[in-house]
């Protein structure tokens, strides 16, 4: 059964907490979305605070995805750039689906929703993202239509002796 897409969905303490569970689930099963394993829901909620208030500033929008349980299964954040000249495109941030439902293109459907909302806003171009290297979510990434258009080598240090690659993708809307 597919997920169900939400965008701009009422933050309740069910969606906060569905969310911090999501986080705190992919960061244990080795997700690369900020943190490494093991990691508590605890330890993820000043980052999500930080992604509420962003939203409450108009400056983020949450996409989120419920299972056939109505459980929070995935998400991403589509941040709107506030430089003047870089308006015409924005960043996805924190794309996840929970690790019991990879596997099932839950993903790409992700991703696909996340392009609907952003081309659904007012002069939006591009979407931008950035992904760990050494995982293969190049790959993943690419096969959704985004462009490997920059890479930082070892700008991410994911454990003494383990630093990668920060891979910046692009996906045109036009």
């Amino acid at each position: 059964m597919a997920l169900t897409f939400t965008f701009d969905p009422a933050v309740t303490p069910d969606l906060r907490d569905g969310i911090l569970d999501l986080w705190a689930d992919v960061s244990n099963a080795g997700g690369a979305v900020g943190f490494v394993p093991p990691v508590t829901p605890e330890a993820i909620r000043p980052e999500l605070v930080k992604h509420f208030a962003a939203m409450a500033e108009g400056r983020t929008r949450l996409l989120v995805g419920h299972d056939e349980r109505g459980k929070v299964a995935a998400t991403a954040f589509l941040t709107l750039n506030t430089h003047r000249l870089m308006t015409h495109w924005l960043w996805l941030y924190t794309v996840m689906v929970h690790p019991r439902h990879q596997g099932k293109g839950y993903g790409r459907d992700l991703l696909a929703a996340a392009e609907d909302a952003a081309r659904g806003l007012d002069g939006i171009e591009a979407i931008r993202l950035t992904c760990r290297g050494g995982l293969g979510l190049e790959r993943f990434y690419g096969s959704c239509g985004y462009k490997e258009v920059g890479r930082i080598p070892g700008a991410i240090r994911v454990a003494p002796g383990d630093d990668r690659d920060d891979v910046i993708m692009l996906l045109p809307l036009g």
